[in-house]
């Protein structure tokens, strides 16, 4: 993509930072993010070097989502209430943030005449279906208000495609990790959270048993598909994953082996949480035909690279 003017929205969270860093070298990058998850040290080396123009502002105000999208080609929509247990204590703030701000959005896109909005989904809402690996027409079985959220953003999306002529690609992120996942966040991911702790000499946690299983995809490989979907003709839902399961068990070793210095390290074993899904694959085929998605790095590749940059 080049000499287009781009919006991410939550630009200066974990993927939208991405997305900025590969898109300011040959584009005009706006990022608006509220930063009550952002953080602005993010995107500090691309503000610094006028890269990128930053604005703080809300997906929920609607008159400064169309002042901001005037002239703009794309919309990287990132910004959400990203957490789980935060969605399930507080359903009436996601649902303002997740699909009131989608709304607001995709608004504002189609009033500017923007060519696409790319939204990010998330696996989430596929629940605990087992019926593997997870295909863009299993049936959604949400079991949380961010899951449910997301779904309602997807179906947003498809009507503002189907009803305004606003294209629209929705793509259901499984587990996205890489650098800038916050390991000290109450709800940060697994990755971050067991390579934080094998680096302080600490056994990394497990709930239950191990033999839960994950799709993980390096978070490069995420802003690849955002920029293959914004460009592209193809619209609707994509799983956007490695298409290859790992549980969780193995990955402790994985990381003990790349990022420990003791080697003796073992996996320290507690009781499994509530709500938690056991087994996760997605197929990625649809991904793979209509836009031409191949991720390039391997869960080795990936997580060797983390700990080199960390």
């Amino acid at each position: 993509m080049k000499n287009k003017k781009v919006v991410i929205t939550g630009g200066a969270g974990f993927i939208g930072s991405h997305i900025a860093e590969e898109l300011a070298e040959e584009n005009e990058v706006l990022i608006i993010d509220n930063l009550s998850t952002g953080k602005k040290e993010n995107i500090k080396h691309l503000i610094d070097n006028e890269k990128i123009i930053f604005k703080k502002g809300d997906i929920r105000d609607l008159n400064f989502l169309k002042k901001e999208f005037e002239n703009v080609d794309y919309v990287f929509h990132q910004a959400a209430v990203v957490s789980v247990p935060f969605s399930v204590e507080n359903p009436s703030i996601t649902n303002e943030v997740n699909v009131a701000g989608t709304l607001n959005v995709l608004t504002a896109a189609n009033e500017n005449d923007v060519k696409k909005v790319v939204f990010a989904s998330s696996c989430a809402v596929y629940g605990n279906n087992q019926n593997l690996p997870l295909k863009e027409e299993t049936l959604p079985m949400p079991l949380s208000p961010y899951a449910a959220s997301k779904l309602a953003g997807e179906a947003y999306c498809n009507v503002f495609a189907h009803v305004y002529g606003l294209p629209t690609a929705s793509l259901r992120y499984f587990n996205v990790y890489g650098p800038r996942q916050d390991a000290a966040s109450p709800y940060a991911a697994v990755i971050p959270k067991f390579i934080e702790r094998v680096r302080n000499g600490m056994p990394p946690v497990i709930y239950g048993d191990g033999k839960q299983t994950r799709d993980f995809i390096y978070v490069r490989d995420v802003v690849k598909a955002n920029i293959l979907a914004a460009e592209s003709t193809a619209t609707g839902i994509f799983n956007i994953a490695s298409g290859k399961a790992i549980s969780i068990e193995e990955l402790a070793y994985k990381i003990i082996e790349i990022a420990g210095k003791n080697k003796n390290i073992r996996p320290l074993y507690e009781k499994p949480r509530p709500g938690d899904i056991r087994y996760s694959m997605a197929d990625i085929a649809k991904a793979r035909k209509e836009l031409n998605f191949h991720p390039q790095y391997t869960l080795q590749e990936g997580l060797k690279e983390i700990v080199k940059i960390g």
